[in-house]
C-alpha cells in the first residue's frame, strides 16, 4: 500500500512539473487522460483539465485516508502488543523460571526472532501477523495463569518438592503420635496418683481408728504378740485385713481360723487367697443363702457348717493334693470329708492373702455383697494336714501351735478401711460365752 501511495504521488508531481515548464514548441504537448474502467484504451476520451485534476486529487485523498487507517490500526495493535507483553513478562517473573526452557524452545522453533520481528510491508500481511502474534499471546497468557491456578495440584509438583511434603506430613504424624503417647502417659499418671492417694487415705484413717481404740481401751499393746482380733463391722467394699506373708507352693495345708458372726444373710468371706491368673485358688466364703464353701483352684466342696449365731467358733480344714482329699471341723469336731478337690493341683506361690474380702483380682476388686461381718482371731496356717487329735486340742485351748507358714502374730497383719486390731483372748471369751 505504501509503494503504491509513493508511485502516485511521483506520477502527480511528473505531470504537474511538466505543465510549469515553458512551452518550447506549440506542437509538443503531454497530456494524462484517467480512463474509466471498461474503456477501450484505444478510443482516447476527450476530457478537460479540470476533471483531470478532481480525479487525481480524490485518489490521493483516499489513498491517504487509507494510510492513516493502518497508522491508526497498527497503533492500537502495538499498544495491544505492548500490554500483553508487560503481563506476560510479569507472569514469567513471578516464579515460573522452570518454564523458561518451553519459552525458549518456541524462539527456537521461530528461527530465534522475536514474535514482534520484522513485519511485512503488506498492510493486510500486517494485520493478519499482528493477529496471530495477539492471539498466541494470549494463549500463552491463559496458560501461564491457569498454571498459577492449578499449581497447588500434587501430583503437578516437582519430585523433590512432593518428597518434602511427603516427610512433612511423615513428621506432622511422628508429633501427633508423641503427644498422644505423652496424653496417654499422664493419664495413666493421674490414675496411680489417684489410686496411691486414695491408699494413703485410707492408711491414714486406719492409723487414727487403732489408736482412737487403743486410747478407749486404755492400753496401747496387747498381753501377747497373738491376743488381738480383726474387727470388720460393716458389710463394705473396703474394710478388710492383709497378712503381710504370702505363701510357697504348697502340697497339703492346714488352716485354723476363730470366727464370731451374726450377718445375714451369710456371714460373708473369711479369707481368700488369689495368684496371677487364678483369684480362687483358696475361698472360704458363706454368701447370701448358699451354704459354706471352701474353694480350691475354683473347684467348690461343700461344709456343713452353721456359724452365725454370733458367738465364737474354732474352724479347721485340710486338703491334700493327693487325690483332692479335705476334711473339715466345727469346734473340734469333724463335721465333713470328701475327695476330688483340685486333686493334683498345688497351691501357687507368690499371691495375696486377704481377711474379710474376696478377690476378683489379685488384692482387690471387692464386693461389698460378699464382705465378712465380724471378728476374727487365730488365723494359722500349716503346710501339712495336722492330725485330728491336734485340731481338737486347738479348739479346745489345750495348747497353743501357731502356724508353720503363717503365724497369727500382730506384726503380720495390717487392717484397712476402718478395720481394727482390738486385744483378745479367744479361749477365754469363749468359757465366758458359754
Amino acid at each position: 500500500m505504501i509503494a503504491m501511495l509513493s508511485c502516485l504521488l511521483g506520477v502527480f508531481a511528473l505531470s504537474t512539473g511538466n505543465s510549469a515548464k515553458p512551452r518550447e514548441s506549440a506542437e509538443e504537448r503531454y497530456i494524462c487522460t484517467a480512463i474509466p474502467a471498461g474503456a477501450d484504451p484505444g478510443c482516447p476520451m476527450a476530457s478537460s483539465p479540470a476533471q483531470e485534476g478532481d480525479t487525481l486529487r480524490s485518489t490521493v485523498f483516499q489513498l491517504r485516508e487509507t494510510v492513516l487507517q493502518q497508522k491508526e490500526t497498527i497503533g492500537n495493535q502495538k499498544d495491544t502488543i505492548r500490554e500483553l507483553t508487560a503481563k506476560l513478562g510479569r507472569c514469567e517473573g513471578a516464579g515460573l523460571e522452570g518454564r523458561q526452557g518451553s519459552w525458549k524452545k518456541v524462539q527456537g522453533k521461530s528461527g530465534g526472532k522475536d514474535t514482534m520481528g520484522d513485519l511485512p510491508r503488506d498492510p493486510s500481511q500486517v494485520i493478519d501477523q499482528l493477529s496471530r502474534t495477539m492471539q498466541s499471546l494470549k494463549d500463552r497468557l491463559e496458560n501461564l495463569e491457569h498454571q498459577l491456578r492449578s499449581n497447588i495440584s500434587y501430583s503437578a509438583l516437582p519430585n523433590d518438592l512432593r518428597e518434602m511434603l511427603q516427610r512433612r506430613l511423615g513428621d506432622l504424624e511422628h508429633q501427633l503420635s508423641n503427644k498422644v503417647a505423652e496424653l496417654e502417659d499422664e493419664k495413666s499418671l493421674l490414675h496411680n496418683e489417684s489410686t496411691a492417694h486414695r491408699h494413703k487415705t485410707e492408711s491414714t484413717l486406719t492409723a487414727l481408728l487403732e489408736r482412737v481404740n487403743e486410747l478407749e481401751k486404755g492400753s496401747n499393746t496387747f498381753k501377747s504378740p497373738d491376743d488381738f482380733k480383726v474387727s470388720l463391722p460393716l458389710r463394705t467394699n473396703y474394710l478388710y485385713g492383709r497378712i503381710k506373708k504370702t505363701l510357697p507352693e504348697l502340697y497339703a495345708f492346714t488352716i485354723c481360723m476363730w470366727l464370731k458372726s451374726s450377718a445375714s444373710p451369710g456371714i460373708g468371706t473369711p479369707f481368700s487367697y488369689a495368684v496371677s491368673g487364678q483369684a480362687n485358688e483358696i475361698v472360704l466364703i458363706e454368701w447370701g443363702n448358699h451354704p459354706t464353701e471352701l474353694l480350691i483352684n475354683d473347684k467348690v466342696a461343700q461344709l456343713p457348717f452353721s456359724i452365725g449365731d454370733g458367738k465364737w467358733h474354732h474352724i479347721g480344714i485340710t486338703w491334700t493334693t493327693r487325690d483332692g482329699l479335705w476334711e473339715a471341723f466345727l469346734d473340734g469336731e469333724k463335721l465333713g470329708s470328701g475327695e476330688n478337690l483340685a486333686p493334683w493341683h498345688p497351691i501357687k506361690p507368690g499371691g495375696i492373702l486377704i481377711l474379710g474380702q474376696e478377690q476378683d483380682t489379685v488384692g482387690g476388686r471387692f464386693d461389698a455383697t460378699q464382705a465378712f461381718v465380724g471378728e476374727m482371731s487365730q488365723f494359722n496356717i500349716w503346710d501339712r494336714v495336722l492330725k485330728s487329735e491336734e485340731i481338737v486340742n486347738i479348739a479346745n485351748c489345750s495348747y497353743n501351735m501357731p502356724g508353720n507358714i503363717i503365724p497369727w502374730v500382730d506384726n503380720n497383719v495390717d487392717v484397712f478401711g476402718g478395720a481394727t486390731k482390738l486385744p483378745l483372748e479367744p479361749c477365754e471369751d469363749r468359757i465366758t460365752e458359754s
